[in-house]
Parts: C-alpha cells; sequence; structure tokens
C-alpha cells in the first residue's frame, strides 16, 4: 500500500538522517549523504522534509514520540525510574535516539528549536512523581516538579560526560537513580526498586511479555500500605 511505503520512506530518511547528525552535528550534515544513505531521491526527501532545518527538527522531536507505556509495576516511582533506564538502553542500539540527542545536546543550528524534548521529559517524570505521590511513595517534603527537572537535567549531564570519558551511560544512569531515589522515596520504596545496570532492557523485556499475553499486567496495592506504622 502506499500509505505503508510512504510510512517506510519517512523512517528510512529519519534513521539515515539520525547517523549523519550523530557522525558530523548539524552544521556539516549534507542532504546528499542522507539521501545517499537512505537510498531515495531527493524528491522523496523534499515531500517528507522541506529542509535540513525541518529534518533535523523530526529528528529532534523523535525523543517525545518515543514514549510508549511500560508494564506497569508495582510503585510509580519505578516506572519514573524506568522512563531513564528505557532511553539509556535505547541509546545502545536505536541510532534514532542518539541522533536526537547529538542534537539537542549541542550547540550548533541555533535555528533549531531545542526545548521540546526537555519539556516532553520534565513534563513525563512529573506526572510520574505527581502519582507516586497520590499513592504515598514520596518523603514528604518532595515536589514532583523539581524532582523531574533534577533527574532530566542530571542525564543530560551524564550523556555528556559519558561520551567525553568514554563511560558507560547505563552504568552511570544506574548510578544516579540508585543515590537520589533515596531521597524522594519511603525507605520501604526504595529498598524495593530496581536501579541497576540493564533495568531498561529488563523493563522492555517486561512491556513485550505483557504485551504478548495481550492484556494489561495488574498493578499493585499503593506504596501508602509499606509506610512504617506508629
Amino acid at each position: 500500500m502506499k500509505q505503508d511505503r510512504a510510512v517506510r520512506t519517512r523512517r528510512a530518511i529519519l534513521e539515515a538522517a539520525a547517523m549523519v547528525f550523530e557522525d558530523r552535528g548539524y552544521d556539516a550534515a549534507k542532504l546528499t549523504d542522507i539521501v545517499s544513505l537512505a537510498k531515495v531521491t531527493k524528491g522523496a526527501l523534499y515531500f517528507h522534509f522541506e529542509s535540513k532545518e525541518h529534518l533535523a527538527q523530526a529528528v529532534i522531536e523523535a525523543q517525545v514520540n518515543m514514549h510508549a507505556p511500560f508494564a506497569p509495576q508495582e510503585f510509580k516511582a519505578q516506572e519514573f525510574v524506568d522512563v531513564g533506564m528505557v532511553f539509556s538502553h535505547r541509546l545502545q542500539y536505536d541510532v534514532l535516539m542518539r541522533g536526537s540527542a547529538r542534537l539537542t545536546l549541542e550547540h550548533n543550528g541555533r535555528e533549531l528549536d531545542r526545548a521540546a524534548p526537555y519539556l516532553g521529559w520534565i513534563e513525563l517524570h512529573t506526572a510520574l512523581m505527581a502519582e507516586a505521590k497520590e499513592r504515598g511513595e514520596l518523603l514528604p517534603h518532595v515536589d514532583p516538579s523539581a524532582a523531574a527537572r533534577l533527574v532530566v537535567g542530571a542525564f543530560a549531564g551524564l550523556n555528556v560526560m559519558s561520551q567525553t570519558l568514554g563511560l558507560e551511560l547505563d552504568r552511570e544512569v544506574s548510578a544516579l537513580y540508585a543515590n537520589v531515589m533515596p531521597g524522594l522515596v519511603l525507605p520501604a520504596v526504595a529498598e524495593r526498586l530496581d536501579t541497576a545496570p540493564g533495568r531498561g532492557a529488563r523493563a522492555l523485556h517486561d512491556q513485550a511479555e505483557a504485551c504478548r499475553c495481550d492484556r494489561p499486567v495488574p498493578p499493585r496495592p499503593p506504596a501508602a500500605a509499606l509506610a512504617p506504622t506508629t
């Protein structure tokens, strides 16, 4: 079908563009290289994207569109952790996510709007923290919005540092959550969170299993029941 072919062509262009942007950055990237890598004509590229700026913007915004719902977890705080751990995992094999991250973090191409990914991540993290607060998982002083901005900003910094120093991002992000979450959630919740390296792959496996069963994984009781009684 023509529609299916158009979707595949658009995806091929986006992935090729992400590879070129990741390798060369925005300014040095050439549409001719993207067309060659995607094995499409320039006409096909301009059918989907009117300019290099428009194409780069679409690659950037791919981060915002990646947020598929994960299998429900015992704690909303675990889902909060899983968002970052899954993204860290996807950066290892998903060229579109890597190209998007490169464009978001670099300073070239000042005409590009780099706010959307940050705002999208912050909104998602804030919503999960707000749900965790409603369920009694958070310490009383925690502001969901402030916690969301802290983690999103720290993740971005770790991504840059890991690339610069040749560190394994998954382990650095694991350490981030292992150190930050005890200051955000009840001790009874913190001790049951999975923040270990490889959590992103495990969360995706959980989601695949839930989809294979064609039924949602039922959420467990709220964490308020775990709070120590006095």
